[in-house]
């Protein structure tokens, strides 16, 4: 073994993406304690800028330490006592994780699926809604793995109307499309770092309205060890997971800094420089660059003879799929471009799999000429693999609609 050194790679696939290089500069600061007044304020901080990221005034805006996965955990298993009924909206791979973990947590999970490639109307959720009743409707906001965008703006009065509590991971979306925490109603909604945000997977911002949290506060724990005589326990049942107890992670995070874990430093670091890097952009300037920079890769993709994959006027801004051609092996693609271009594409999963390739533009890799490159390298794959195109076509176009787009 020897000094970590991997090779230079761009990944232009469905995420994770090369980091911002201001956030790796973060994630290298060194230590402070857990308690030190520096580290809560950086806590304090992390929070207020999250909440102007989620676009919210919830207090109960923090992260949950681990991937994108442990905050969407973490939301379900605080709020589902085993019995209750959940709503899972399913467009890609992404509503069947979300009925899965809703599943573990002993949940009743009821399902409506659309085919890959589209997305619900609203009145197909308030349809089942209003016959299941459900305590939770839980839904992704963009699903990679289809690349489709779900609106969300409806939902939250369907949610309200028939007392449901309205949950959304946005991780692939946010920070390149538009969200809405409160204007659109919705009760928690959790997120990951390594799409638009433009970090490494390993923190999950989340937050949490009061309709959430009269729910989870009532199963409410203070750990032995901890608890003193003002402690009260809730009267509903103790929370089955101990590390995505949010109740518990609200008080380490709140005044009392009751201890739950010791918090992962370095991702706090690295989580509050992308939020930093997010909004001195501005959140409208982030999604308006892109929508550019995606339509660039779009036009370039249809210009190198490729047919985009699925509802395109519901397609996340940041990446997009396309039919991988016949007589092409796909995976020889792919391995071409990775090794011989250092340029990461994706495929997908389930059903797609081995059928589109998902090519992404998102976070620092939202920008020209990370376009002009990968469609470059992929026309000249694609030539020299006998798919017929028009040589230098798919950059001209690219370069047009982002100039244009520019002016």
């Amino acid at each position: 073994m020897s000094l970590l050194a991997p090779p230079p790679r761009l990944l232009m696939g469905p995420g994770p993406i090369n980091c911002y290089p201001r956030v790796l500069n973060a994630m290298s600061t060194q230590l402070v304690g857990q308690y030190d007044p520096v580290m809560t304020g950086y806590m304090n901080e992390t929070m207020a800028l999250y909440r102007q990221v989620f676009k919210t005034q919830n207090k109960q805006t923090f992260l949950i330490d681990g991937t994108s996965r442990a905050g969407i955990e973490a939301v379900l298993v605080s709020v589902l006592e085993p019995g209750d009924s959940i709503l899972v909206p399913i467009f890609g791979r992404f509503g069947h994780l979300l009925a899965e973990i809703a599943e573990r947590a002993g949940a009743k999970v009821h399902t409506i699926e659309v085919p890959w490639g589209e997305v619900f109307e609203p009145q197909q959720i308030e349809d089942a809604v209003k016959l299941l009743r459900p305590k939770v409707v839980a839904v992704v906001q963009g699903d990679t793995s289809t690349t489709m965008l779900q609106p969300l703006a409806e939902i939250g009065a369907i949610c309200r109307k028939y007392d449901a509590i309205f949950y959304s991971d946005a991780t692939a979306s946010i920070g390149g499309n538009p969200f809405e925490t409160d204007l659109w109603q919705l009760d928690a909604v959790s997120v990951g770092l390594q799409k638009c945000l433009g970090g490494p997977s390993g923190s999950a911002p989340v937050t949490f309205g009061e309709r959430y949290l009269e729910i989870v506060n009532k199963r409410r724990h203070v750990e032995a060890g901890i608890r003193n005589s003002q402690h009260v326990d809730g009267q509903a049942s103790k929370i089955r997971s101990n590390y995505f107890d949010i109740p518990m992670i609200i008080d380490y995070w709140g005044e009392e800094r009751l201890n739950h874990h010791t918090e992962a430093s370095s991702m706090l670091y690295c989580a509050r420089e992308c939020a930093l890097q997010l909004l001195e952009e501005g959140i409208d300037n982030s999604i308006a660059r892109h929508k550019l920079v995606g339509d660039a890769m779009l036009a370039g993709v249809q210009n190198l003879n490729l047919t985009p994959f699925g509802d395109i006027k519901h397609k996340m801004t940041n990446v997009v799929g396309v039919y991988i051609p016949e007589k092409v092996d796909g995976e020889a693609i792919r391995h071409s471009m990775l090794h011989d271009f250092n340029i990461e594409i994706g495929t997908s999963f389930g059903p797609l799999q081995g059928k589109i390739w998902r090519i992404g533009t998102m976070g620092y890799n939202a920008r020209p000429d990370a376009v002009y490159h990968t469609l470059q390298s992929l026309e000249t794959v694609l030539r020299r693999a006998g798919h017929k195109l028009a040589p230098g076509e798919a950059v001209d176009a690219a370069y047009k609609t982002y100039t244009d787009g520019k002016a």
